[in-house]
């Protein structure tokens, strides 16, 4: 198997040039359920299945998890920076180097316990924006440019899935 496809299983993320509410719909659903479908994955791994990689020099399960929750955290707080502020310059991570952090060695729990509370309250906040907010933005400095909501919750419904697909792969490939 190529690289390219060990790194995105699920192909790079491209945002539909036309966004639908029923495009928009379906990546809030997506984001619900994903500490669901996250915890339906992790069931019955051992610790030792927690340490396998989904790809040559990737991250382990355990990694990947933690990941997820560092990540939609900041996601999260992204939505409530642009409902609140005109255009805020978020702050960008380092997310390789936190998931080399100590904390990225914890077991499971904190880290699915983060993604349901988190993902129940973005899930509620999307749920209950108007049309208008949808469009407000974030100003992005790695990528210097602005990014609207919507498209920001397009972003994490394939997100999630992304980091689904390398549990799975790291579950099937032999290590």
């Amino acid at each position: 198997m190529n690289l390219e496809v060990l790194k995105y299983p699920i192909g790079r993320f491209q945002l539909p040039e036309l966004v639908t509410a029923e495009t928009v719909d379906q990546a809030i659903l997506a984001i619900k359920r994903l500490p669901e479908n996250l915890k339906e994955v992790l069931c019955n791994l051992s610790d030792e299945m927690l340490e396998r990689k989904y790809r040559p020099g990737g991250w382990t399960i355990r990694q990947v998890v933690h990941h997820l929750a560092d990540s939609h955290m900041n996601a999260y707080m992204r939505f409530k920076l642009a409902l609140t502020e005109e255009n805020p310059v978020i702050k960008p991570y380092k997310e390789n180097l936190w998931a080399d952090l100590a904390d990225s060695k914890l077991g499971l729990d904190g880290s699915v316990n983060i993604l349901t509370g988190v993902h129940e309250r973005w899930g509620y906040l999307m749920l209950n924006m108007t049309e208008g907010q949808w469009n407000r933005r974030f100003f992005h400095p790695e990528r210097d440019k602005s990014i609207s909501l919507q498209s920001n919750a397009l972003l994490y419904h394939w997100h999630g899935n992304h980091h689904l697909a390398h549990i799975h792969q790291a579950i099937t490939l032999e290590n």
